[in-house]
Order: structure tokens, then sequence, then C-alpha cells
């Protein structure tokens, strides 16, 4: 026990509770964004928050020693394809080819040298976007998607998988005439390109298509072969094994489970099981397995929220779970028969990059970005205790709940916490239970926190994704009520002192909680959609069209878009809003927090509006972070009535 744990506690009311967890802290703190492996050295990026939010490559030997910083400032390794990036960076022998944010071109490092300057490996003038690359050294090229906008934030760009040469930069193009690309990997010899595409209304998490085809002479691709996926399948991440096999993920039975795909046998399910084995494509880049030798294959997996580790013995089809700490892992890598490196968090460790040793079969934390959890080490942290309650639908929901704690303070005798009801974004995404700051920012203050997992979410098969199909906006919301009424039921929560806050997807999940219901005391909007007509008709290429799944057809049916808009129904909102905004945003514009807060101004409600010079979908600098978060529980206190 803790010598915090044997002080006497004082007693204050829940949300009047002093915290070493601040907001300075948590905006001020770097993270891991994405690895990559080269033979035994890790390459990842860290977004550094106090240089405006700076993508930065770095270089870290698996073995041990300092990392080493590849990119030097101003350079910003961000690609923006389908807006939300990914796959901004490539390997390629002793260079480093990344996308430079503020032009979208490419440039290239020599990995070894402390003082060269990056050098553009593509035009400028024109808005082309790079992403997603693997380098194809036989014949001295990368292949990567491409995505070029004929005018700058025209959402008909035009997305292709292009060849760059790196001794001249000339640019081939290896596919086109689809909607859009991703994961173009290369075989073993060099004689195959595997790739996913996907077309209008779909979005890559609803239904897609494997294809492979052969280079010819001339480098282009011949024998293009579609070999899995279609308009009611998701496939996803191909990767080709030594031996020419290809495998694969897919959710062709509810669920999505890896698969092979061999010359004998054709294709065939690994492991069938009731699991995820992968993110939604939101990024591009994702790894959520590999080859740990000829027959096994090291890989995470969801089961009731929380991912796993495991390996597949292939021959045998036998999963067996690897015992960690781990709740959350992504980007996994593996050098065959020796290791294998990935990004990793739990309830009680924000995420750092693992390795873990085939032989030893041990774990070892290789790095650990400086800042987010540094304070938050002070204090014993809010563990998450998994719910499961019935909602309105009589089906099923999951969240994560965190009961308020402080080792300094406890609430006075009879007094139940005020509750903050979480609404990730996606909204086909999904909460984790990894230590976060914004989470323990309440919870360290007083506050309960349910973090849900709405339907809709990812993690929990296709059919719990496809729940949102047509309700987006009413089965969100009631999940997120249901969640706290279960909670209110329990005698956990102070039912009359219930908020909710969300960004992007759960922005407008907070809009529509306020709008057509009366249960939430106030809400925190950050950069959600209003509008749902005008985020139509504006919105980027890679979500132009998921409207038509989560409301329904436009024009067609313009009357649901219009009933299910919070602007619109202003005069229904009843609760104080807080409404947060990119200015830069272009996947959210500022339009759509404008048009809230006029709209309710115009009815003489109750809205605060801050927006944010040089932020774009998400607040990632430190300085709005610090003054979102802490604006955010000034105006939670201020409707509650907690002095």
């Amino acid at each position: 026990m803790s010598a915090l744990e044997n002080k006497p506690k004082i007693v204050a009311p829940c949300g009047t509770w002093e915290s070493s967890v601040t907001a300075k802290s948590i905006g001020s703190g770097n993270h891991v964004f994405e690895l990559q492996l080269h033979s035994e050295d890790v390459y990842f990026v860290e977004v550094r928050p106090r240089e405006k939010a700076r993508y930065s490559v770095m270089k870290l030997r698996a073995s041990g020693g300092s990392e080493v910083e590849i990119t030097p400032p101003p350079f910003n390794a961000r690609t923006t394809v389908h807006e939300y990036g990914g796959g901004g960076f490539v390997l390629a022998g002793d260079a480093l080819i990344f996308s430079n944010f503020s032009d979208q071109r490419l440039y290239k490092k020599q990995i070894a040298s402390s003082t060269q300057i990056p050098t553009p490996l593509t035009p400028e003038g024109i808005d082309s976007r790079y992403a997603d690359g693997i380098f194809d050294e036989k014949r001295n090229r990368i292949i990567c998607v491409k995505e070029f906008h004929r005018e700058r934030g025209q959402r008909e760009a035009i997305n292709s998988v292009v060849a760059i040469n790196l001794g001249d930069g000339r640019e081939t193009t290896l596919l086109s005439g689809n909607d859009f690309y991703s994961y173009p990997r290369l075989s073993a010899d060099g004689k195959k390109l595997a790739w996913i595409t996907w077309n209008f209304p779909n979005m890559p998490f609803d239904g897609s298509e494997l294809w492979t085809g052969e280079f010819n002479s001339s480098g282009l691709l011949q024998n293009k072969t579609k070999l899995a996926g279609g308009l009611d399948e998701s496939v996803t991440q191909p990767r080709w094994s030594d031996s020419g096999d290809l495998y694969f993920i897919s959710d062709r039975n509810g669920w999505w489970n890896l698969y092979r795909c061999t010359a004998a046998n054709g294709i065939s399910p690994l492991c069938p099981a009731k699991a995820d084995f992968c993110h939604p494509d939101w990024n591009l880049g994702l790894s959520t397995y590999a080859l740990q030798s000829g027959d096994k294959i090291i890989c995470t997996f969801a089961e009731a929220g929380e991912w796993r580790l495991a390996t597949i013995d292939i021959p045998t089809s036998e999963l067996a779970t690897v015992v960690t700490p781990f709740t959350e892992i992504q980007y996994i890598h593996a050098l065959k028969d020796r290791f294998a490196v990935f990004l990793a968090g739990s309830p009680d460790g924000s995420d750092a990059i693992y390795l873990y040793d085939f032989q030893t079969v041990k774990f070892q934390r290789i790095y650990e970005s400086p800042g987010e959890d540094s304070s938050e080490k002070d204090s014993l942290p809010s563990l998450p205790t998994p719910k499961s309650f019935k909602t309105s639908n009589g089906l099923e929901t999951h969240a994560f709940f965190y009961e308020p704690f402080n080792p300094s303070y406890r609430a006075p005798d009879g007094e139940m916490p005020p509750l903050v009801v979480m609404a990730h974004g996606g909204p086909t995404h999904a909460s984790s239970n990894v230590l976060r700051g914004t989470t323990q920012f309440f919870t360290s203050r007083g506050f309960a926190v349910l973090d849900v997992n709405y339907g809709g979410s990812s993690a929990f098969g296709r059919e719990y994704r496809r729940r949102l199909n047509g309700q987006w906006g009413v089965v969100d919301v009631d999940d997120c009520v249901n969640g706290a009424l279960s909670l209110a039921r329990e005698g956990k929560i102070d039912r009359e002192r219930v908020v909710i806050r969300g960004g992007s997807a759960g922005g407008w999940t907070t809009l529509c909680a306020v709008a057509f219901s009366d249960f939430f005391k106030a809400g925190a909007c950050y950069y959600g959609i209003s509008d749902l007509e005008r985020w139509e008709l504006d919105c980027h290429k890679f979500e132009s069209q998921y409207l038509h799944s989560l409301i329904g057809s436009f024009p067609q049916e313009r009357d649901l878009f219009l009933d299910r808009s919070p602007t619109i129904h202003a005069d229904s909102v009843n609760a104080p809003l807080i409404i947060f905004q990119g200015l830069d945003d272009r996947v959210v514009p500022p339009s759509q927090s404008e048009l809230m807060v006029e709209a309710l101004r115009k009815k003489n409600k109750t809205v605060e509006y801050f927006a944010f010079e040089g932020e774009q979908h998400n607040l990632r600098q430190a300085k709005s972070v610090e003054e979102s978060l802490e604006r955010e529980l000034a105006f939670f206190k201020k409707v509650l009535k907690i002095q």
C-alpha cells in the first residue's frame, strides 16, 4: 500500500477534488502513432503536441539503445490521404520516404545522415497525396496509394495505386478506375502485387475486395484477379509469405478472421472464431498480425472489447493466447523466428512500444513517449469495469465504467458522483480501456465516467457494427442514455447530474443526445456534425456516401436527413452546450459547429463556442487540448453547480 493510500482522505464534494492529472500534462504529452520494422530497427511516428502536433519519424534499435530522430523540424511526416492519413512513411533500403504535411509531397532522406536535409521526390504545385507504400527493391521504386485533387479540398478526388521511381521521381500508374485503394503489398519474389479496393457507397469496413496481379517485364500489372470480398464482405491487410501464400482478413463469417490462399487449396480459414482480428480501416497502414515463422502467426484479437495477443499454429489452426497485461495492441510486426514488436497499452499503462522475444517468451518495453502519463503516475488510476446492459431495442450493449478515484479524497457520505458519458468517434470505431489522460482528468476530480461502445462500434463483430445502419443518432443516443440509467439503478451515480461529451461522430451523438433526449444536463461537442444535409453536400470523398448506410439515400430521403439534424431541432435543446472546433478541419468543416451555435443562439439557448486556428480534425496541439479541457471542466462544474 502506498503512502498516499495511508494518509487520511479529505472529504470533499465530487467534482471539487484537486488532481495532479492536469490539462497541461495531457495536452503536452507525445504519443506514438504507427510503427514499422526494418531488419532489427523499429521505426515509428511520434506526435509532438508542443511542436504544433508535428509528426516525426524516429528510429530505435530493437535490442536497445537511444532513439534517433530521422525527420528534422520543420518537416511533418503526416499524410492526409482519406483525410485521416496513416502509412505516411516508407523504408526504402538506406532511405526514408515520407509525406510532408504542409505540401503533401513525398521527400527522401538518407537514414544514416544526421545532417542531410530531406529532398523532394514528387513535384510541387500539384495537390497529390501519397500513403501506405512499400519498397519495390527489384525496380528501385516505391508502390503506394495516391489521391489526386483537381482542386484543393474537392471531394471528387481521384484515387489510384502508383509506382514512383526513387532515382528520378517518375510516376507510373499501376491501378486506377475504382473509387478507393489500400494495402498494395508486394510478394517476396517481387513478381506479384496484392491490394484492397472498394467503391461507393461502401466504406472499407462495409464491403471491399482483395485482388492480385502479376508484373510484366515493364513493371506493369497483368492477369489481375479478384480473390475475395464484395459488397457485403470486408477484406483487409493482405500479406505474402516467403513461399508465396497470401494471407488476409475477412468478415465473411460475421467476424474479421484470418484466411490463407494457396495455389494448391485456394482460400481456407486459419482459425474460425467469434472474434475480430483487426480494427476498422479508418487509417491506412494498419497491421494486426505478422508471420512469426513459416508455420506460425502472431496476432491480436478482440474479446469483449479488449485486445489479446495470440499465436496461430498454421498446420493445426490452433489459437493460443499469450498472457499479457495489455488490452489494446496495434501495429504488429515480426522478425521471423526472433521477435515481434508492437504498440500496446493497459488500464494502468499508456501506449508504449514492446518487444516480444519468441525464444524467451518475455516482453520488454523498449520505448515510451515522454508526456501524457507522467503526471498520472503520481497517483493511482481509476481502473475500468466492463459493463453490459440492455438498451431500448432489447439488445445488449457494452461499455467501460470508471468510478471516481483520488488517493487524497473521498466523497461525503451519501453523495453519488456526477457522471460523464463518453461517446467515441467513427462511429465505426471503439472505446478502449487503456489508460487515457482525459478519463483520469475527470475521475481524479470526483466524476464517474462511462465510455460507451454503442451499437455500431467495432470489436464486437459485423452484426454489432450494423446496428447503426439507418439508425445513427438513435441507437447511439439510446445506448448512452441506457448505460447511464443502468448505473443509476445500481446506485453508482447521481442520475440528476449526468453530462455527455464526444468528438467527431461522438460530437454528433452528443448533439443528438441533448436535442432528442431530456436526460443529459449538459453536453461538450468536439467538431461534431450538426446538419446532415449540409455535410452530405460538403463532405470529403472518403466519407461522402457514408450517410447512405447510416441515415438513408439522399436526396430521396431528404426529410429523414432534416429530421435527424440537431440544427433543425435547436428549440428542443434544453441542456447547455459547449462546442469546440478546429478551423482547418476538412472532415467536419467549421460551418457545422457554426450552424449549430447560430441556431441555438437564435432560440436563446445556452451555448459556448471556441474555435482553434491551425487545428484540423481532432485537436492535436498542446495549447488547444489544454484550453479545451479546462473550459470543458469549468463548464460542467458551472452547469452542475459544483463549487
